[in-house]
């Protein structure tokens, strides 16, 4: 038995450093104590007691010595339910919550307030009167801050928190300089709204107003940061207070936001823009004590919380630069609606990722800016739980409850948050309590729904004035103060109004400008145009030496050796599979400097175990890349499996290949329908982000797809979906059935000067085909083919030519050749976007004797790609449709009727007689 083990677990500490000091020098230990230990026999060698002895212990304690454990209890109360009571709401009641911290639900009266106790040491504030510790825990945990933390597992940072919350009531310690400053940073921002508010009355803004401490919180962040060696933030937020935040924090001039405020056109054809509170920006601000700091607010869509996935994506890259010693340097900074962290599910993924290897990025710091109303929805409807923080818990991080009316509380806050982050790189929680001054738009009546509330709010001062009261009252400021610097703030906003209509055009920055300052932004003409991706044979043959040879002192399971050795034998023997176009692929790439980052369920061996990027040791588990043995000067390689995520992670992705355009960044699904958990990042990121925002992105979607019998979800990727999306120059779409072809994809993804997302329909079937090889020459001297004619052919004697894509190719081919069908020729599309369409031309021209031309494909008629020819190729309106007849899942789920559809198909591509009714 432990020697404490007989008292509470709130107790031990306590009664732990009471003992040991009665041990060193008991006359240093209150003589009641004194009595209690000497009355026991605590010095033998396990400090062992007996049952009796710890059944009698309770009922023998003096009585002053019980109420030291009854005002141990309360301190413990206080540490685990203070948040509850406190002063955090600005506009509303507090629910009640019971048992409450009265004393008397302690075993203590009020006849003991002025009692000394011995357990203010606990506090830091030694032996006091049961008042003063009352009073000390009633500034640390329920004043303008509540603090959640005692449900952290790690003692040592329980214990960290509790020596600051000790040292620092909830406003800190500011200097009247420093006072002033705030003051400044909140009128900044409630001068910004005010004056967008007069000059385009009704217009949506989304308004920081009743959380602008918001903007004293981030420049103390950003500040503070920089003195523990921070070098870049990466901030993402969505709508509200977002045109504040970029003006008043990250430096975008106010002359920009007016003309996009006046609507005028842009002043690049190419680009269709978004709404001004979507907007990225990047700038490099230089703090007070001189340190410069990079600044990126991603961009977002109107989708909330989807940015959160994509600014640690970003952040994470960043990390990963070489020039970025400590991964604590960058600083991701999410800043969550209240209705939208509580509701959505993509910010559970995210927290999910916290502490993964593939996506840690040292911690970030969310802060809520919570308004306690979602659009019309008051919080009692929005959320199941207490706080809307509540999600922080699954990664036990702290949470700071604030109210935003509180400006030093505020500020406080953000110091705390980020001292702990960079003590323990993990996450942290400020919920920021305010309201939302008008409704959802400054265009909506919130006092429909809630008459009650925005009564309150009507006659609520701002946060500044409250400020300034207070500041007037020390004496720091006099009366004319806020008004000075309200005028003076004006006045710079009205020259920038003048200078913005003097322009005729907008002109809006590119995120990120500097990173992709060396790539340029093309059209779709530019994307059709052939890139040199071919490479010497010496260097593909030591690659596959590499890439064939596991370490000889270490044991591996049998199969996976002869695996890994059967990649030397393929390109011994001329017959390289789909595994080595990705292996060569991204050894190719990777002795040109570029890097790789594979990321999704399951991708280090391959969902179809064909891959086997990363090896096992047998007896240890320990991890063998090759891929990292390439040359001494190469890129790096890094694949991890994924949480159980898409949507999560196809974000997290998307933002790394943002941030890292000499990345090749690569999400694989475990079947194409997976990527429909994406869908909104897929819609709102991937397809249109370059049209929106100027952002170009190089991310590879990996999607295998093809009809093998295994269902309705796994054998479609939603092909048509991709297709849909296509537009103008947006992304490119391809469905290989090649090695080869597979292969200078992937390296012309890298080696062209600009980049687009790249969706490629990967086979399952094919990955072990054995016609489906290529050559080595074919490697080191050829380049993506968007199209592949049938070289059988000969085409005066073609009656029937079938144009198709993927692995529908193979199925068709066996029955050609069973047939003995020379009047057929099978022509494959390899790229669907942007559609070959002069390839395509010239095809039907070389095999103008054919009486006709099909279209054959495995997916129903309202799926896979007939519909994006018949938009994209005028001549497909006359094209014979061979393939299953519309349906509303992709496939059956009975294996018969799988394959009795498919031969159907099959057979009706061959013989237009057949019935086409499958």
């Amino acid at each position: 038995m432990d020697k404490y083990s007989f008292l509470n677990a709130a107790h031990t500490a306590y009664f732990a450093d009471l003992y040991d000091q009665y041990l060193i020098n008991p006359d240093s230990v209150e003589p009641s104590w004194r009595a209690f230990f000497q009355g026991y026999d605590f010095g033998s060698e396990n400090y062992g007691l007996s049952g009796e002895i710890v059944e009698g212990v309770t009922t023998q304690i003096p009585e002053n010595v019980q109420k030291e454990f009854h005002v141990v209890k309360l301190i413990d109360a206080y540490r685990s339910r203070g948040h509850l009571f406190t002063k955090t709401n600005p506009v509303r009641e507090r629910r009640q919550y019971s048992p409450t911290l009265a004393i008397e639900n302690f075993g203590l009266a009020q006849s003991d307030l002025d009692t000394v106790f011995n357990a203010g040491d606990i506090l830091g504030i030694g032996a006091t009167s049961l008042r003063n510790i009352i009073q000390h825990l009633e500034a640390i945990y329920c004043d303008s801050i509540g603090i959640e933390y005692m449900y952290i597992r790690q003692p040592e940072e329980i214990q960290w928190i509790q020596n600051k919350l000790n040292i620092n009531d909830n406003h800190g310690k500011f200097t009247p300089e420093q006072k002033k400053h705030i003051l400044k940073k909140l009128n900044d921002a409630i001068s910004f709204e005010t004056f967008l508010h007069t000059k385009y009355v009704g217009q949506k803004r989304f308004s920081l107003e009743g959380n602008e401490s918001l903007i004293p919180a981030l420049d103390t962040l950003i500040e503070e940061a920089a003195g523990f060696g921070v070098k870049e933030f990466v901030l993402g937020m969505a709508h509200r207070g977002r045109l504040s935040t970029l003006t008043n924090i990250f430096g975008k001039s106010a002359k920009d936001i007016f003309s996009e405020f006046d609507g005028k056109d842009y002043d690049e054809e190419i680009f269709d823009g978004d709404v001004k509170y979507h907007l990225g920006w990047t700038s490099e601000r230089e703090t007070r004590n001189g340190e410069r700091i990079n600044l990126s607010i991603a961009p977002n869509p109107s989708h909330l919380e989807t940015v959160g996935a994509v600014i640690e994506g970003i952040a994470r890259a960043k990390q990963d630069r070489d020039d970025i010693t400590d991964a604590s340097q960058v600083l991701p900074i999410a800043v969550h609606g209240d209705a939208a962290i509580a509701g959505q599910g993509i910010v559970y993924e995210i927290v999910q990722m916290a502490k993964l290897d593939g996506y840690k990025t040292n911690g970030t710091i969310h802060i809520v800016v919570n308004n306690q109303i979602g659009f019309t929805t008051n919080y009692l409807d929005a959320r199941s739980s207490i706080y809307c923080t509540d999600i922080g818990k699954v990664t036990l991080s702290p949470i700071l409850h604030v109210n935003a009316d509180d400006a030093e509380a505020v500020v406080h806050a953000a110091s705390f948050a980020l001292a702990f982050r960079m003590q323990f790189k993990r996450d942290v929680f400020i919920d920021l309590l305010g309201y939302r001054k008008y409704g959802h738009n400054e265009g909506d009546e919130p006092r429909f729904t809630q008459p009650k509330l925005y009564k309150a709010i009507a006659s609520h001062k701002n946060p500044r004035d409250i400020y300034a009261e207070k500041l007037i009252s020390e004496g720091i400021i006099d009366e004319n103060y806020v008004s000075q610097i309200e005028e003076a703030y004006k006045t710079g906003l009205e020259l920038k109004l003048e200078d913005s209509r003097k322009e005729e055009k907008t002109v809006i920055t590119p995120f990120m400008q500097k990173q992709w300052e060396a790539f340029e932004r093309v059209t779709e003409q530019e994307m059709m145009k052939e890139v040199n991706t071919s490479y010497p044979t010496e260097n593909l043959k030591r690659i596959t030496e590499v890439l064939s040879q596991l370490p000889k002192n270490k044991k591996f399971i049998r199969k996976i050796q002869r695996l890994i050795e059967s990649r030397q034998t393929m390109f011994d023997e001329n017959k390289l599979d789909w595994a080595m176009a990705e292996h060569l692929a991204y050894g190719s790439l990777l002795e040109e400097g570029f890097s790789v980052r594979i990321s999704g369920q399951d991708v280090e061996r391959g969902t179809f175990s064909h891959r086997h990027a990363v090896v096992k040791v047998e007896d240890s588990e320990e991890e063998i890349i090759l891929h990292n043995n390439i040359s001494d000067n190469q890129g790096k390689f890094n694949i991890f499996n994924s949480l159980l995520s898409e949507y999560g992670v196809v974000g997290f992705d998307y933002g790394y290949a943002m941030a890292s355009p000499n990345t090749l960044t690569i999400w694989e699904a475990q079947f194409g329908d997976f990527s429909n958990g994406a869908q909104i990042m897929i819609d709102q990121y991937i397809s249109s982000g370059e049209d929106k925002w100027k952002t170009q992105n190089g991310l590879v979607m990996l999607l295998p797809h093809g009809y093998e019998g295994q269902g309705a979800e796994h054998s479609s990727g939603r092909m048509e979906r991709y297709l849909q999306l296509c537009a103008k120059d947006n992304m490119f779409v391809a469905d290989c059935s090649t090695p080869a072809n597979m292969f200078h994809l992937l390296r012309r993804q890298m080696k062209a000067n600009y980049r687009k997302p790249l969706i490629v329909f990967t086979p399952k079937s094919l990955l072990r085909h054995p016609r489906v090889v290529s050559t080595v020459d074919e490697f080191a001297n050829g380049s993506f083919q968007t199209l592949i004619d049938d070289e059988t052919a000969n085409p005066k004697d073609i009656k029937s030519l079938v144009l198709l894509t993927g692995k529908f190719y193979y199925d068709l081919l066996e029955e050609k050749e069973a047939q003995n069908r020379n009047d057929i020729a099978l022509v494959r599309i390899e790229q669907l976007f942007p559609l070959p369409i002069k390839e395509i031309l010239s095809i039907i021209e070389k095999y103008k004797n054919a009486e006709e031309i099909v279209w054959a494909q495995e997916e129903p008629k309202n799926m896979g790609a007939y519909a994006h020819m018949l938009m994209h190729l005028d001549e497909a309106k006359q094209f014979r449709y061979a393939g299953r007849r519309p349906y509303s899942a992709p496939a059956a789920g009975s294996s018969t009727r799988s394959k009795r559809r498919h031969k159907e198909v099959i057979d009706y591509v061959f013989d237009k007689t057949k019935s086409n009714q499958r």
